[in-house]
């Protein structure tokens, strides 16, 4: 279960949805944005959520005795690549990669904003509803905590509750304003502009130490596996 909360936590990390709430925060009725961008994004996330949840659950007898053997390998290759990816980035060589991602976008600095985010600037609750309805996809953090979810030992209520859980926890980011707007709306904006201002600045430390700590995981989960 330690895994699926780390794969929650990751996929809490969205840009899309960090750049979402800090415009919705500036914006008259932030609250009332907020709250209709989440029940938007809950909505699509939980109906696949559950649905791939239960997909990945229902195996057979020999599948699962199949996924014995084959889980610890995939774990550890999975794991391998995310830790070859993580000291590629860490000793800087990716750096054409950065630098052509860097005029990418000096190149569209003058361009127009994205559609969604021109929505939400002239948008109502419910534009923001379905707005996080179509912007909440299954990212990879999510699909892995899934996965992580279906291989537990649990019933099908258990079940519900962790994607259920797993859901609260990756949506945090436009819950703690939703929260925080409604107990203390003078001082939020300008909290979450400051939280804006250090996830841009230290945003690639964060995501590269948690990088190594999936990257580790999943191969000390795999020796255990095929050992156990």
């Amino acid at each position: 279960m330690s895994r699926v909360l780390l794969f929650s936590l990751t996929a809490a990390l969205n840009p899309t949805l960090l750049a979402a709430t800090t415009t919705m925060l500036v914006l008259p009725n932030p609250r009332r944005l907020l709250l209709g961008y989440l029940l938007g994004a809950m909505l699509t996330s939980l109906t696949l959520g559950l649905l791939i949840v239960f997909l990945l659950d229902g195996s057979s007898p020999a599948t699962s005795t199949a996924k014995d053997t084959v889980n610890p390998i995939v774990d550890i290759v999975v794991g391998g690549l995310v830790l070859v990816i993580a000291l590629v980035v860490a000793t800087g060589r990716d750096t054409r990669r950065r630098e052509r991602s860097a005029r990418k976008r000096a190149a569209k600095a003058d361009k127009a904003p994205p559609r969604w985010k021109q929505a939400l600037n002239r948008g109502t609750a419910r534009t923001t509803f379905v707005i996080g309805a179509l912007l909440t996809l299954p990212g990879a953090s999510y699909l892995a905590a899934l996965a992580a979810t279906a291989k537990e030992d649990i019933s099908d209520v258990a079940m519900v509750l962790t994607v259920v859980g797993i859901n609260v926890i990756m949506l945090l980011l436009l819950e703690i304003p939703l929260i925080a707007y409604t107990v203390s709306p003078d001082n939020t904006a300008a909290r979450v502009e400051r939280l804006g201002a250090w996830l841009r600045r230290d945003g690639a430390k964060i995501a590269l130490v948690l990088a190594f700590v999936i990257a580790l995981a999943l191969i000390g989960r795999g020796i255990v596996g095929l050992l156990s």
